[in-house]
C-alpha cells in the first residue's frame, strides 16, 4: 500500500513539475516572441526613420525641416507628448532650434503663463525657440560635455529637473541623447513624458540613442548634400555668366587691309574680370582696347558687361580716346562699388596718317615694337612703352580723373607690332614667387616678332605656362595684339 502512494505522489508531482516546467517555458517563449516583436518594432522604426531622412537628404531640405522631420520620428516611435532638439552653436551654447508637443523648457519660466494672451503651446515653443543655455548648463549641458545619454524614468523626484509651477509642465519621464558625429557633438535630442502615462523603458532610451546617433549622420549628410546642390547651383550661374560674357568678346576679328589682329583671352575661372574689344570706326580709322576689372567672378563680369556696353557706345561718337574715358567714367563713378574699379587702355589707330592716339586710365603700358629699330639694331631691339597719365575708372570724381587722364600720339608704321596686356600676363608668377615680368614679355614680342598676331599670342601663352603652373592661383590673361603690314 506505501508502495502505491508512493508512486502515486511521486506521479503527481512529476506531472506538476511537468506543468510548472510547460508553463514557464510558456512564459518564456511568449517573452522571447514579444522581444522578437520589439525588435521587428524598433528595426522597422529605424529604417522608415532612415528612409525619411534618406528622402529628406535627398530633396536638399534645409536643416529646419530635418530637425522637423527628427522630432517627430522621436514622438512617434516612443509615444511621447514632446520632443525638442538643442544646437549646439558656435560659442559652444545651446539653443533650442525644433519643438513638437508642450516640451518643458530647461530653465524656470518667469513670466506667468496666465498672464499670456497667446496659446499656451505657442508661447512654450516661441520660449523654446529663443531659449539658449550655457554650454554646460542642465541635463543638456552635461549631455554634451559628457557625450553620453541621461535617461530619467522617474524625474519627479530627480534634482536636476526643472520644477514648473504649471500643471502642464510638469515632468515624469525624459531622455536626452547627444547628437555626436566624427567625435562632435552637434546637440541634443530630448523627449518628454509618454503619452501612456508611465515611465519611458529601456527600449525607448535603446531607441531614441539610435535615432540621435542616425539624426547626427543625417544632419552632417544634409549639410555636405546642401553644399553640393548650392555649388550645383553656382557653377549653373557662372556658366551662364561665362556665356554671357563669351558673347561680349569679339572672337573674329574683320579683315582689314593693312592690319592684322589676334586676341587671346584665359580667365582665372570661369568668369573673369578682362576684357578687349575691336571697333571699326572708319575705313581707316579703328579703335581697340584691353581692360581689367578688380575682383572675379560675377561681379567682375557684371561691371566688365557695363563698361564695355557704355564704351561701344562712346567710341563712335569721333572723340579721342582721353574724352572717351573721361564720359566712361563720368557713366561709371556715382554706379561702381567703392571697393571696385576699372583700368583700361584705349587707342585709336589711324592707317591714313600711320598715327596712334592713346590714353591711359591706370592700364599696363602698351609695347611697341617699331620696325626702323629692328633695321637699325637687329640685336639690341628698344621695345617703347606707351605710357601716359590717368587713373583707374570708377575711383575719382569726373573733375579730378578728367585734370589727369589726356592722349598721346606715336608713328604707327608698316612693319611696326602693337601690344595690349593685362597685369595677369606680368605677373604671373612661377614657384620661386619670381613674375613673369615686362622684360619677358618684350622679350617675347622681339623672338617672335615675325609671325602674325594670333601665332605670337599662342606662343607667349605657351611660354608663361611653361614659367609657371597651371596649379598656381593666376589671375585673367589677355593679350591682344596688332600689326601693321
Amino acid at each position: 500500500m506505501l508502495s502505491i502512494f508512493c508512486f502515486l505522489g511521486g506521479l503527481i508531482f512529476g506531472i506538476g513539475a511537468w506543468f510548472i516546467a510547460k508553463r514557464n517555458w510558456a512564459k518564456s517563449h511568449k517573452l522571447l516572441f514579444e522581444q522578437k516583436n520589439q525588435l521587428a518594432q524598433e528595426k522597422k522604426m529605424a529604417v522608415e526613420f532612415m528612409h525619411n531622412l534618406a528622402e529628406a537628404i535627398g530633396e536638399g531640405v534645409e536643416r529646419k525641416v530635418l530637425y522637423q522631420r527628427i522630432v517627430h520620428t522621436a514622438v512617434m516611435t516612443t509615444g511621447a507628448m514632446s520632443a525638442c532638439i538643442y544646437e549646439k552653436l558656435p560659442n559652444g551654447r545651446l539653443k533650442g532650434v525644433m519643438v513638437e508637443g508642450l516640451f518643458p523648457p530647461q530653465r524656470v519660466i518667469k513670466t506667468n503663463l496666465d498672464e499670456k494672451n497667446i496659446p499656451r503651446a505657442r508661447f512654450i515653443e516661441k520660449i523654446l525657440n529663443s531659449e539658449i543655455l550655457e554650454a554646460e548648463e542642465g541635463i543638456v549641458g552635461q549631455v554634451v560635455k559628457t557625450g553620453k545619454p541621461v535617461f530619467i524614468p522617474d524625474a519627479l523626484g530627480d534634482p536636476r529637473v526643472i520644477k514648473h509651477m504649471d500643471a502642464s509642465l510638469s515632468v515624469r519621464s525624459m531622455i536626452f541623447a547627444p547628437l555626436i558625429h566624427d567625435d562632435h557633438c552637434l546637440g541634443v535630442l530630448a523627449v518628454a513624458n509618454p503619452a501612456s502615462g508611465l515611465p519611458f523603458s529601456e527600449t525607448d532610451f535603446s531607441m531614441i540613442n539610435s535615432l540621435g546617433e542616425q539624426a547626427a549622420l543625417a544632419i552632417k549628410n544634409s549639410d555636405a548634400m546642401n553644399l553640393r546642390l548650392e555649388k550645383t547651383r553656382m557653377d549653373g550661374d557662372l556658366r551662364l555668366a561665362h556665356d554671357v560674357q563669351e558673347l561680349f568678346l569679339t572672337r573674329e576679328f574683320p579683315l582689314i587691309k593693312g592690319l592684322e589682329i589676334g586676341a587671346r583671352y584665359v580667365p582665372s575661372a570661369q568668369v573673369g574680370g578682362d576684357f578687349y574689344d575691336f571697333y571699326k570706326l572708319s575705313n581707316n580709322k579703328f579703335c581697340l582696347c584691353v581692360a581689367d576689372v578688380s575682383g572675379k567672378g560675377v561681379p567682375a563680369s557684371l561691371l566688365m558687361a557695363l563698361c564695355q556696353t557704355h564704351l561701344k557706345h562712346l567710341v563712335h561718337k569721333n572723340r579721342s580716346p582721353a574724352e572717351v574715358l573721361g564720359l566712361l567714367n563720368e557713366e561709371l563713378f556715382p554706379r561702381i562699388r567703392k571697393d571696385m574699379f576699372i583700368t583700361l587702355f584705349l587707342a585709336v589707330l589711324d592707317t591714313k596718317s600711320e598715327k596712334v592716339t592713346y590714353a591711359r586710365a591706370g592700364h599696363e603700358p602698351a609695347l611697341l615694337l617699331k620696325s626702323q629699330a629692328l633695321k637699325a639694331d637687329q640685336e639690341n631691339v628698344p621695345v617703347e612703352e606707351l605710357r601716359g597719365n590717368g587713373m583707374a575708372l570708377g575711383i575719382l570724381e569726373p573733375k579730378l580723373f578728367n585734370e589727369l587722364i589726356c592722349d598721346e600720339v606715336t608713328d604707327f608704321s608698316i612693319g611696326d607690332l602693337l601690344c595690349l596686356y593685362t597685369d595677369g600676363v606680368t605677373e604671373t608668377s612661377n614657384l620661386e614667387k619670381e613674375e613673369f615680368g615686362l622684360s619677358r614679355l618684350k622679350s617675347e614680342l622681339i623672338q617672335y616678332r615675325e609671325l602674325d598676331p594670333e601665332s605670337l599670342n599662342q606662343k607667349i601663352i605657351q611660354d608663361l605656362n611653361k614659367f609657371s603652373t597651371q596649379d598656381l592661383d593666376r589671375d585673367d590673361l589677355t593679350l591682344l595684339t596688332i600689326k601693321r603690314v
